[in-house]
């Protein structure tokens, strides 16, 4: 069973892009193939933003029809979460943290406009996606070889949270742990195909007055890919 592999961008899979064989452009993405630890896996690097990301789900899941999808990447940890850069996030639900309504007194999710974004199997998707809980368990414990890891929500944003002021309070409006631009759009697109899927995110900084010299982006991918070359090991599909 084939797994797929996303990540936005080159520096957040070089190491597993290592261990595949050659890159080539699919629908105009980069693109590798091979075995890790005995899975066949194809990994696509997606490009920055939810159209990015959902359009790759989408090839992964169309061409290659995967067992699982994982998710990996860099991300920025709320102030309280409790975790520190070079730390790793396993989600266990996504959000789209910017599709909704902005009235007088508060945001509104989709579910105050009452339409969802997905209806199947006689469920209803308005902004939050759960994601597996299997490898949920899985991802926590392959995190956990290589540090200090944290399991909740993420928030999905196409504005990256710059100051202090914000990052509050997404983190107390959605009671999340977590900021990324990809995340809910992958879930979503695998909650259409009904193929499980997971997220882990190593922390390049703290959700913050935006201050890239506090950053650590190369520290934050290794990690990530290190937890995620661990559960390559187990039996995830």
């Amino acid at each position: 069973m084939v797994v797929g592999l996303i990540s936005s961008v080159p520096q957040e899979g070089k190491i597993i892009a290592g261990q595949l064989g050659e890159q080539r452009q699919m629908s105009g993405m980069p693109l590798r193939e091979g075995k890790t630890h005995g899975n066949d896996v194809i990994y696509i690097v997606s490009g920055m933003g939810k159209t990015n990301a959902a359009h790759a789900a989408t090839v992964l899941n169309e061409r290659f029809s995967p067992g699982i999808v994982i998710l990996f990447g860099v991300g920025g940890a709320y102030p309280s979460a409790g975790l520190e850069v070079g730390d790793l996030a396993v989600a266990k639900k996504e959000i789209y943290g910017d599709e909704g309504v902005l009235r007088g007194d508060r945001f509104h999710g989709t579910e105050f406009i009452g339409i969802p974004l997905l209806k199947r199997d006689g469920k209803r998707y308005f902004n939050e996606f759960p994601l597996d809980r299997r490898l949920i368990r899985m991802a926590l414990g392959s995190s956990l070889l290589v540090t200090r890891t944290v399991s909740g929500t993420f928030v999905t944003v196409s504005t990256c949270t710059g100051t202090k002021k914000r990052a509050f309070e997404f983190e107390k409006r959605f009671g999340a742990i977590c900021e990324n631009m990809e995340g809910a759009a992958v879930a979503h697109i695998c909650a259409i195909y009904g193929i499980p899927v997971i997220e882990i995110r190593g922390i390049s900084n703290i959700v913050d007055n935006r201050d890239k010299d506090k950053w650590n982006i190369g520290l934050a991918a290794e990690h990530c890919q290190k937890a995620v070359l661990n559960l390559l090991k187990l039996p995830i599909t």
